[in-house]
Order: C-alpha cells, then sequence, then structure tokens
C-alpha cells in the first residue's frame, strides 16, 4: 500500500518539474515569500527597541519557529484544501473506490515540490534565530529544539486537514479555513502579549496556537510566560499537537461519513 502512495508521489513530482523553467519561477517565488514575515519583524523592530516585553533575538526565535513549522504542514498536507474542489466536481467518489486512504490519496495526488524552498528557508532562519537567541542550553532544551517545529508542523498540518473537512457540509469554507491556517501562522510567529485579551485566550490558548512556537520559545530561553501560564506548560507542544492531530483525524472521518455522492 505504501507502494501505491509513493507511484502517486514521484508522478506528482514529475509532471510538475517537467517544465523547468516554470518549475524553476514556481520554487523562487514560493521563497521568496517566506521571507516577507521576516521584512515585517525588521520594520516593527525599526521603530520599537522590544515587542511585547521581547527583544528581537527573542521575537525572531518565534517566529523562526513557525517559520520552521508552517511550511513543512504546507508541504506535507498543504494541498488538502483542495479537497472543495473534489466535493463540489464528486471526484472525491473516485478517491472513495480505491483501497487507500482518502486522505492520504488526496495529499499524495496533489503534492507540491515547489513548496520545498519554504521548508528550506524556514529550517535556515530558525537555525539563525537559535544562534543569535540567548537559549539557555541544557539537554531538555536540546530535545525541544528539535521536537518543536514538528510539533508545530503537526499542529498547523492538524489545522489545514480540520479547515479542509469543513467543505463536506459547506463547499465554500475555503476563506474560513485560511483564517485558522494562514491566519495561525502569524499569529504563532509573534508574542501572544501583543493581542488582546479575548484574542488572546480564544485564539491563542483556546485553539492552542500559544503551544506553536510562543510556549517552547519560552522554554529555550528559560522564561516564565508573563501572562502567568504555568512553567510545565512550556513543554507541552507535542502533546498537544497529537491531541489536535487526533481530533482533526476524527472530524475527517466524521466528514467522509457524512459525505453523500454528487451522482456526477
Amino acid at each position: 500500500m505504501a507502494d501505491a502512495y509513493v507511484r502517486l508521489l514521484v508522478a506528482q513530482v514529475r509532471s510538475q518539474t517537467q517544465y523547468r523553467l516554470s518549475f524553476g519561477l514556481d520554487l523562487f517565488f514560493s521563497t521568496v515569500l517566506t521571507s516577507l514575515d521576516l521584512v515585517a519583524l525588521w520594520v516593527l523592530f525599526a521603530v520599537n527597541d522590544s515587542l511585547g516585553g521581547f527583544g528581537g533575538a527573542e521575537v525572531l526565535l518565534m517566529a523562526g519557529i513557525a517559520a520552521a513549522s508552517f511550511p513543512l504542514a504546507d508541504l506535507a498536507v498543504g494541498n488538502v484544501e483542495k479537497l472543495r474542489v473534489y466535493v463540489r466536481s464528486g471526484l472525491f467518489d473516485a478517491l472513495l473506490l480505491r483501497p487507500l486512504s482518502t486522505l492520504g490519496q488526496l495529499v499524495a495526488m496533489d503534492f507540491a515540490p515547489r513548496r520545498i524552498g519554504r521548508v528550506l528557508q524556514g529550517t535556515a532562519i530558525y537555525v539563525v534565530a537559535l544562534t543569535v537567541a540567548p537559549v539557555q542550553w541544557s539537554v531538555p532544551v536540546v530535545v525541544l529544539v528539535v521536537l518543536a517545529p514538528l510539533a508545530g508542523a503537526v499542529f498547523f498540518g492538524a489545522i489545514f486537514v480540520a479547515g479542509a473537512t469543513v467543505a463536506f457540509w459547506w463547499i465554500d469554507s475555503g476563506e474560513i479555513s485560511n483564517a485558522f491556517t494562514y491566519g495561525g501562522k502569524d499569529v504563532a510567529a509573534y508574542p501572544m502579549t501583543v493581542f488582546g485579551g479575548l484574542f488572546r485566550r480564544l485564539f491563542a490558548y483556546g485553539l492552542g496556537f500559544a503551544f506553536v512556537s510562543y510556549l517552547p520559545a519560552l522554554a529555550m530561553l528559560g522564561r516564565s510566560d508573563p501572562l502567568g501560564t504555568p512553567d510545565w506548560l512550556r513543554w507541552c507542544s507535542p502533546l498537544v499537537s497529537l491531541f489536535v492531530a487526533a481530533l482533526a483525524a476524527l472530524f475527517w472521518r466524521t466528514g467522509v461519513r457524512h459525505y453523500r455522492s454528487t451522482g456526477s
């Protein structure tokens, strides 16, 4: 069964790299987009010495974790956003007829290798952030440094899947989903202290976006959360990500059971 997914991925890579100039331009411009987040941070610190009580290197670490996490999730499962097209056109029926996971097929069939550039650039930003930020190195911190971007990728991947699943009930839900995926990426790149109380409680802590980069960064920096979050929660991003992924998987299965063929 794994061989079938590999064949789908290889077919997608071959088809998208067949026209090298077009693929090269897509890769270049998709990579440049990641740099815009750093430009925004540079503009902010050009007029401020700190942001939400954190210095430039500390905020860069938070942005670096988000920059490494989100592109990895986008590469792996970002194309699940096309589910609404499959549902609207009836193509999802074909996925149900094959003896393979519908989610696995959807991801493999629309795999976009041009996004690899964002993964590499995001990882480079994270590495640079680790070298300039005052990280309090220890064995637990080293483990967290490795796990944090992976946990963030799992978290964002779950948000991608959950957002796309809404299309089983509401086909035109794309913009709502984007608010939680791409909007969540922007939120995760900044200290939670810069956001208002209600937004912070609902979006950062209620939905868990604070666990992507803010709380792991605090653990790496050896700082307590100025908002009063218990210190032990700073280390919980892997567990939270797995929990969110389990909820997304359950939601996906519910959506597939709810799906009704268009008959076309």
